[in-house]
């Protein structure tokens, strides 16, 4: 056997395997005796088949398939060998092959992964968003959670927040269902005006165009499907049948201890600390993934080199369930270039900044999740025995495995660009966050 290389140009190679008959057919000999042992041909006893028969029934099909193994086999180790570094898989040079000749001599083409550096402080204007939670929005937590906590009271009469249950009807439009709905989820000042104030056994009489934000949110009131509510504009009775309100529960140490358990958190100031505390490490997740996004995005755009296109277009007719057209895989290659681009990017900062896993890092990685995960569920101390258990259940699954693998490896590349990229950092609170970023 003879392996030679030739570079057509610098992404682009053909790798040649010569084959001579000692090096297959002690192989394909040993695969036909077996085959001879169990063959079972009409006229003969089992495995007295004659052996020029085995050879004229079986003998090409497995010449191709030794010879197949053998090439992949020795193809795949001299890459290794020679660490060629290549995209895609090696593609066999389609023609005619003399299976009667001393030599076998087989093409393959490889595109060859280019040579490039990685500028990790080449990025300019970029923004690191440090996101703070502020006094309206803490306030607006607190709230939310004396809601949340408190109870249900019957009043007499609707004011701007309360729960009103109502019939809804219109007997021309088939109209009838009993909801609740609450006055701030009504679109306008005027139409919310028209229920507040109310009693029950009071009816308002209003429109349906533009009475909520969503028609979906009209669909459920009413109870309509989806193609009758669209463009929907007709006068509904709403009957009311009771007005009620969520009383804020009170701020004391009964509340603090439901939240959080007993004697975590015992003054106002404490909750108002904690909701910060946890609202902050959330916006820094997001602040995070923002910033990742915006590098990835950079470095795609500054880091230039070229691909062995017209190799990437072929190989993608030939690896999916079906064979694509050119154009088709000209239009896959489209979209998925950049993807690929950083791919490649991503590697060559692992190789550089030698930020490989362990599995021992995977193991611990793993254990601050369950932890995590365990703690929002009230264990906050949970056992190592315990969390020992668990890990390993979780490793023991593969796409888990990988899945972390994945998160690890995100996180430190978010640490390496924190420390490397050039960035100006901004403090913003949430809501001028999503402003800036969303344009919401």
């Amino acid at each position: 056997m003879n392996i030679t290389r030739n570079n057509v140009d610098a992404l682009n190679a053909v790798i040649t395997i010569d084959l001579v008959k000692a090096d297959f057919e002690g192989k394909v000999e040993n695969v036909l005796k077996d085959y001879k042992k169990n063959a079972s041909i009409p006229g003969f006893r089992k495995g007295q088949v004659p052996m020029s028969l085995v050879k004229k029934q079986y003998g090409q099909a497995v010449l191709f398939e030794e010879v197949n193994k053998l090439l992949q086999d020795n193809l795949s180790n001299y890459l290794n060998d020679e660490k060629i570094d290549i995209l895609g898989n090696p593609i066999p040079v389609a023609k005619d092959i003399d299976w009667d000749a001393d030599t076998l001599s087989f093409d393959f083409e490889l595109g060859l992964a280019p040579e490039f550096t990685v500028d990790l402080a080449a990025g300019k204007d970029l923004t690191k968003y440090q996101i703070v939670a502020d006094d309206e929005m803490i306030n607006e937590q607190v709230e939310y959670i004396q809601k949340q906590y408190g109870k249900l009271v019957s009043k007499e009469k609707s004011e701007e927040g309360d729960d009103i249950r109502v019939k809804v009807s219109n007997e021309e439009e088939g109209i009838s269902n009993e909801t609740t709905i609450n006055v701030s989820d009504i679109r306008t000042k005027t139409n919310q005006k028209k229920f507040i104030g109310k009693k029950v056994g009071d009816v308002v009489v209003i429109s349906t165009k533009g009475l909520f934000e969503d028609e979906h949110k009209l669909m459920n009131v009413l109870n309509v499907d989806h193609d009758k509510v669209h463009g929907l504009d007709v006068e509904v009775s709403f009957t009311i049948e009771e007005v009620s309100t969520q009383e804020k529960a009170e701020l004391n140490q009964e509340f603090f201890d439901k939240l959080f358990g007993e004697g975590k958190v015992t003054s106002e100031e404490e909750l108002r600390n904690r909701i910060k505390e946890d609202a902050e490490k959330q916006f820094a997740q997001q602040a995070e993934q923002k910033f990742m996004n915006d590098v990835v995005e950079t470095l795609v755009e500054k880091t230039t080199f070229d691909l062995p296109k017209e190799f990437l277009v072929k190989w993608l007719q030939t690896v999916g369930e079906t064979q694509l057209t050119s154009e088709q895989a000209e239009e896959e290659y489209a979209k998925s270039e950049n993807g690929l681009r950083y791919q490649l990017i991503e590697g060559k900062i692992i190789t550089d900044n030698e930020m490989q896993i362990t599995f021992d890092e995977i193991k611990d990685y793993t254990s601050g999740l369950i932890k995590d995960q365990m703690a929002q569920f009230g264990q906050l101390e949970p056992s190592e025995d315990d969390v020992t258990n668990i890990v390993s259940r979780v490793l023991s699954n593969q796409e888990e495995v990988k899945r972390i693998s994945e998160q690890l490896m995100n996180d430190k590349m978010i640490k390496l660009f924190g420390e490397k990229v050039n960035a100006q950092t901004k403090e913003v609170n949430y809501k001028d966050f999503v402003k800036e970023v969303y344009g919401e």
